[in-house]
C-alpha cells in the first residue's frame, strides 16, 4: 500500500540519501560518486537535531534517519539502535 505524500513534503526541503525501501538510486552514477541527482532525492519531511524524518516521493516510504548513530544527543539521550 502506498503512502500519500506527507503534507509537510516541500520541492525545497530535500535530501540524499538511499531510500531503505526502494533502493531506486542503486545504478546511479551521480549518487555513486556522492553527488546530488536531480532525480535521486527524498522528502526532508523534518529534523530533531542530527535525525532526520525522510519520505521517498519514489514508493512513499517514510523512514527516519539519525546522522550521527552511537552520539548523544542535546538533550542528553542517546540514538536508538
Amino acid at each position: 500500500m502506498r503512502l500519500p505524500i506527507d503534507p509537510q513534503a516541500d520541492l525545497a526541503r530535500r535530501a540524499w540519501v538511499a531510500c531503505p525501501a526502494c533502493d531506486d538510486a542503486r545504478h546511479c552514477a551521480a549518487c555513486a560518486d556522492h553527488r546530488t541527482c536531480g532525480e535521486h532525492w527524498r522528502y526532508l519531511i523534518a529534523s530533531n537535531g542530527p535525525v532526520l524524518h525522510l519520505q521517498c516521493p519514489g514508493c512513499t516510504h517514510t523512514w527516519s534517519l539519525d546522522t550521527r548513530p552511537g552520539l548523544p544527543h542535546r538533550d542528553g539521550g542517546t540514538s536508538c539502535p
